[in-house]
């Protein structure tokens, strides 16, 4: 069980975190980003199988492959961006987490306008 080992690794992170912190603090930042990179590493290992059965899936619906690969795209985007600004405001930048999340918020919806300009052109031609 893939979720266990994770689990296991990330309270033994916080442990060991935690009992650096009265010695040298940058050296729990240093063990909570190794390990944050260890766990992004394993979950991008794994998405292989994930999109192999969205392509399943794509098959079996016939969805057009550009609708697929904007919702890709965000779920890419808002994950990446996650990581990032849970690294950020654990090392205590709360101005720069803020700043990620807001240009994630923006990339996602730059990726979805042609969506929203073809929903709205359908939406003037039933008008």
């Amino acid at each position: 069980m893939d979720i266990i080992k994770i689990s296991i690794l990330g309270i033994t992170a916080v442990l060991l975190s935690q009992m650096l912190k009265n010695y040298k603090p940058e050296y729990g930042y240093y063990i909570n980003l190794a390990v944050c990179i260890c766990v992004f590493l394993y979950v991008m290992s794994k998405l292989t199988f994930l999109l192999d059965y969205v392509e399943q899936i794509q098959d079996m619906i016939h969805l057009d492959p550009v609708y697929l690969t904007m919702i890709l795209k965000m779920i890419g985007i808002t994950y990446v961006a996650e990581f990032a600004v849970n690294l950020c405001k654990d090392a205590g930048c709360q101005t720069i987490a803020g700043q990620i999340e807001l240009f994630a918020k923006l990339s996602i919806l730059v990726i979805s306008m042609p969506v929203i300009l073809a929903f709205m052109e359908t939406i003037g031609e039933l008008l």
